[in-house]
């Protein structure tokens, strides 16, 4: 199905109201990406070009810098979502939770929720076997926490024309990719509905730092913007807002300040709850009949 097959277009303006518990204006989802970038492959993004070009095998200076935020980077994040008392979400690759066990048990036992990202961080375009891919991921959260991952994240947020219709069919009720929306929304599937929660890819320190090559506080600084233009679009309705982060760039020494002050202003903020995707998934179904 191409996108329009699988959601009609709907103006936000002239939707019924949703409305979160307690008279809260905006729900807030707070997302860890944490892969294992294997050594014999190329590079999923990198830092430093060699110095004579080409795709060097093994690429040591753009392994290790991603290596450093789950050695080091994570952790010092943790410590920021412990003085806010923030629980949020691990987008783990199933292969990262044995190769970083540390991490996931770190995440566990805070019970934040974990979600789908792929077996291995590859293009689910350049999977041999997407469903095998999804199911194996599913099977490795399962296992360790166990419970099945209810969410979704692709690897760079990639798609093949059937992934929808794979989670669906394993069980997933809502992905992150479709980066269309500020409330959630319904996608057809071969199987049934399920459901989008809004991502993002504009606070997403990916495309701030290492595509955009903005400085460190720009990450505070848009999320802050984006936070009080959604806060007052919320007056009669509620909306849902992402931040999404990598341990090995939010986590560097030059760049967390700016994730941590971010996430205090916001929580200084009433009319704020800080969810998991299940959760956002569960209001909206409930609200929305979903």
């Amino acid at each position: 199905m191409l996108p329009t097959d699988r959601l009609t277009y709907s103006a936000i303006a002239d939707r019924p109201s949703l409305k979160l518990p307690g008279d809260a204006r905006l729900a807030v989802w707070v997302i860890v990406n944490v892969e294992e970038w294997d050594a014999r492959e190329t590079m999923p993004r990198t830092v430093l070009t060699p110095p004579a070009g080409g795709s060097p095998s093994p690429d040591i200076p753009n392994w290790a810098w991603h290596e450093y935020g789950n050695r080091v980077g994570f952790w010092r994040m943790l410590e920021v979502f412990d003085a806010l008392k923030i629980k949020a979400v691990l987008a783990i690759n199933g292969s990262a939770i044995s190769a970083y066990e540390p991490i996931a048990r770190a995440a566990h036992a805070r019970n934040w929720e974990f979600i789908g990202h792929g077996f291995t961080q590859k293009n689910m375009q350049k999977v041999a076997n997407e469903r095998e891919d999804i199911a194996r991921t599913a099977t490795a959260i399962k296992d360790f926490t166990g419970r099945k991952p209810r969410g979704w994240l692709g690897p760079g947020l990639t798609e093949t024309w059937e992934t929808p219709d794979l989670l669906g069919e394993e069980g997933y009720d809502y992905v992150c990719d479709w980066v269309l929306d500020d409330q959630p929304v319904t996608l057809k599937t071969r199987s049934g509905p399920i459901v989008n929660i809004p991502y993002t890819q504009e606070c997403n320190d990916v495309a701030m730092m290492l595509i955009q090559h903005h400085k460190a506080s720009e990450y505070r600084d848009r999320a802050i913007d984006q936070f009080e233009q959604l806060y007052a679009d919320a007056h009669d309705s509620a909306r849902v807002m992402a931040l999404v982060v990598h341990p090995y760039i939010m986590g560097a020494p030059h760049r967390l300040r700016y994730f941590r002050e971010a996430l205090e202003h916001i929580a200084a903020k009433q009319g704020v709850l800080f969810w998991t995707g299940e959760q956002i998934f569960d209001w909206y179904r409930q609200t929305a009949g979903a």
